[in-house]
């Protein structure tokens, strides 16, 4: 099933673990390296109308391993190896606290994918949440979006509270159970 045209669908796509190695607290652009199939998957979702968010934790942030302006250098490197690919990122929304901060914010807390809702005028019942943990399927679940695993991240944990509506051995696998082809 091809679907193409729906700009009020959005794919909701976790960083570190599922677009790149989480290499545990990415402190500099050099660290952070596509995985092969990425820039791929992300053009067939923009071909096919699929608005692409990132939604990220990066509590790095406020423990004060990297700063805001390393942060905006590496999401820049992402978006440049996309476009090298004709691919592109529509818009990432990032949480910067520490877990004990308690925000709405920082997954699997669902503020931000109702924000880029609203910014982007996405509709989430049609949408999907793709990443390698607990906290991305709990937060698409609590959006009401179809969820995702991916088994790229450092847990490769298919047994999770929060079931997934697919496991995908990686992102290009993930994008073709939506129903994207190239």
């Amino acid at each position: 099933m091809m679907l193409s045209g729906h700009t009020n669908r959005a794919v909701f796509v976790d960083r570190d673990g599922t677009l790149a190695p989480d290499v545990n607290y990415c402190l500099r652009p050099d660290d952070f390296i596509l995985f092969s199939e990425v820039p791929d998957a992300i053009r067939m979702l923009n071909d096919a109308g699929f608005k692409v968010i990132v939604i990220t934790n990066q509590s790095g942030i406020a423990r004060g391993y990297f700063t805001e302006e390393t942060l905006t250098n590496i999401h820049q490197k992402l978006k440049d190896e996309l476009g090298k690919n004709g691919a592109h990122i529509d818009a990432i929304y990032y949480c910067p606290h520490h877990p004990d901060d308690k925000c709405q914010c920082r997954k699997p807390g669902t503020l931000l994918f109702k924000r880029a809702a609203e910014d982007m005028e996405v509709d989430l019942s049609q949408s999907f949440v793709i990443g390698d943990r607990d906290v991305d399927m709990k937060a698409g679940k609590a959006v009401g979006a179809k969820t995702i695993l991916v088994t790229t991240g450092p847990d490769k944990d298919t047994s999770l509270a929060e079931y997934p509506d697919y496991v995908a051995s990686d992102l290009l696998e993930a994008i073709r159970w939506i129903g994207v082809e190239s």
